[in-house]
């Protein structure tokens, strides 16, 4: 029975294996957040698997990003425009470097789009950083230097750099100045240098994201880890690795929301990477305890099972033993029957030599 329900157990697992194997995207952000249970099943597909699961949520939250500082810089392109045309000095691009006739540094400051910082003139390192700083003070802004331009946005980390020249030569952009720029958003023409923004945010907001989401994972693991250790569990950091991986689901797709939220908003949390990392550490500590209960389930059923194969076991012998007694009865009567039949054998033959010695004369 205990053999029967053992391999009931192997085929169910099977097919829950195959089930997870077949599984799709969205079924395994589905498991990750309300079936954590499945958390060391998906680990065992390997570490690949893993790390393509949570590649496509980062891609979903670049994605995002990028569409939003697009449409930042839609509205900062339009509005700019207007003020460039209009209030801006004059200013002119050759060969990768940009010249804006002012001596000083230009500063705007906006609600929307934060600090802006025009200086085409310094080289100086130090200057930079602490326009740099300033605009990190600010929040949001840009810094526009002769050879590039650095955006800073609340959804960013760090700052994000275009060069001039890289990111104009594919435009066949070489030379222009004011009134080209102005004549160049009014036609329209715009729309590929909105594309190439496009595809730069998204790579360079993939690439960040997903580096840090990989950093992250280590940092649950090793935790993970340390619990397994103290849970005196034996287990290898590779799966406890994948199982983290699995754990940042809720806190990535948290973190879409919350661009969302702050986009159309403004709405900001302060502590929300301490949250992001809080909340997949508890999704890791609840799947290792959940996994550790069913270990000891499993080493109860073990347990029982072993004690009914010893219950069993006992019961054989107690029955080999009374079969042995009754064996040994049986041979001990058969031996006193044989005994009785010989002794009333040799009675007989005893009889028989009795008359046969009487003396010849006798009758006589």
């Amino acid at each position: 029975m205990a053999s029967e329900d053992k391999k009931n157990d192997v085929e169910e697992k099977k097919e829950e294996y195959k089930e997870l194997k077949g599984m799709g995207f969205f079924k395994k952000v589905k498991y990750s957040i309300f079936n954590i249970e499945k958390y060391p099943e998906m680990a065992v597909e390997g570490t690949g698997k893993a790390v393509s699961y949570i590649a496509k949520l980062v891609v979903l939250l670049a994605i995002v990003l990028s569409v939003w500082t697009l449409y930042q810089t839609y509205q900062m392109i339009n509005e700019g425009t207007n003020y460039l045309e209009n209030e801006f000095p004059d200013f002119s691009y050759s060969d990768g470097m940009l010249s804006v006739d002012s001596e000083e540094a230009i500063i705007i400051e906006n609600e929307q789009f934060g600090k802006i910082i025009v200086d085409t003139n310094t080289d100086s390192e130090e200057t930079i950083n602490q326009y740099l700083n300033q605009i990190n003070d600010y929040g949001v802004g840009a810094l526009i230097l002769k050879n590039r331009v650095v955006l800073k946005n609340i959804t960013m980390i760090g700052e994000v750099s275009y060069n001039y020249q890289e990111s104009l030569s594919s435009m066949n952009l070489t030379e222009f100045n004011k009134q080209d720029v102005v004549n160049y958003v009014q036609n329209g023409q715009i729309n590929t240098l909105y594309f190439s923004v496009f595809i730069s945010l998204f790579i360079y907001s993939f690439a960040m994201y997903f580096i840090n989401t990989l950093w992250y994972a280590l940092i649950i693991g090793i935790v993970g880890y340390f619990t397994i250790w103290v849970l005196k569990m034996k287990m290898r950091f590779v799966p406890i690795f994948n199982m983290a991986i699995y754990a940042l689901t809720l806190s990535t797709i948290l973190n879409i929301l919350y661009l969302i939220v702050n986009i159309v908003f403004n709405f900001t949390i302060e502590y929300f990477s301490i949250m992001y990392i809080t909340v997949a550490t508890i999704y890791l500590l609840a799947a290792i305890f959940i996994l550790k209960t069913d270990l000891i389930k499993k080493q109860a059923e073990v347990m029982k099972i072993v004690e009914a194969q010893q219950l069993v076991k006992k019961e054989l012998e107690e029955q080999e033993k009374e079969k042995e007694k009754t064996q040994d009865k049986k041979n001990e009567k058969d031996d006193k029957k044989e005994d009785s039949k010989d002794k009333k054998e040799e009675k007989k033959e005893n009889k028989g030599n009795v008359k046969n010695d009487e003396p010849e004369g006798s009758n006589a």
